[in-house]
């Protein structure tokens, strides 16, 4: 069993990756600005209120915690990008001020800087929208804040497919790296169950220390 506090519990990924936990067991807090949020009641779940943007915050929720889970800007949608590459900041401050004592850092990533088979980025495709393209240079640029200011931290970032929406846990799916999962047909999907489920296998095997993995199905 883990001790895990998850930032951004209440949005479309985090309350996911909440449930998936409990499921197996592990002991969450779930940290959100407004406890009344969390209406789900469960034996392995504490709500706690804490704020992603106060490195102070960080600290006070992260310690005795095994693993530190943001889920902050997971989603899509006005505003989402204003929040990631400051949450990114001041998650890194607030566990750099525990030292040693600090738990691991895993990251909902965004699926814009994977690598397409022609070499190309997600998100230097021709006609994205222009707020979702900038969320995913949002997520690309904290990316690189983990890459260079993370130091000594254990940080891991989940990138999704290029395509994630509520579906079906199906447990099955491939991982990559800095490359698009596609299948056969090259298309790049994933639930938001199934990736909920391979980031709880990562807090489970610590598989990908200091970087980014991503994850999508072999078929769709």
């Amino acid at each position: 069993m883990a001790r895990i506090a998850i930032f951004g519990a209440n949005g479309a990924i985090g309350h996911r990756i909440v449930s998936e936990a409990l499921d197996r067991g592990h002991d969450v807090a779930a940290v959100v600005r407004d406890p009344g949020s969390i209406t789900r009641t469960h034996r392995g779940l504490t709500v706690l209120t804490g704020d992603v943007l106060d490195p102070a915050s960080v600290s006070a929720v992260a310690g005795g915690r095994d693993v530190l889970i943001s889920a902050v800007g997971g989603g899509d949608g006005p505003g989402h990008e204003a929040l990631i590459g400051p949450s990114a900041r001041s998650l890194v401050a607030g566990l750099h001020a525990l030292g040693a004592a600090a738990p691991r850092l895993i990251m909902v990533g965004g699926a814009g800087s994977l690598r397409t088979p022609d070499g190309s980025r997600v998100l230097d495709a021709p006609g994205l929208p222009d707020e979702v393209r900038q969320i995913m240079h949002a997520h690309s640029d904290a990316l690189e804040y983990l890459r260079c200011e993370a130091g000594e931290l254990r940080w891991t970032s989940l990138s999704p497919a290029a395509v994630i929406e509520p579906g079906r846990r199906t447990g099955a799916y491939r991982t990559g790296l800095d490359e698009l999962v596609t299948d056969a047909e090259g298309v790049s999907r994933i639930s938001t169950e199934d990736y909920a489920a391979a980031l709880v296998d990562e807090v489970e095997d610590a598989r990908h220390i200091g970087e980014r993995f991503t994850v999508g199905y072999e078929r769709s």
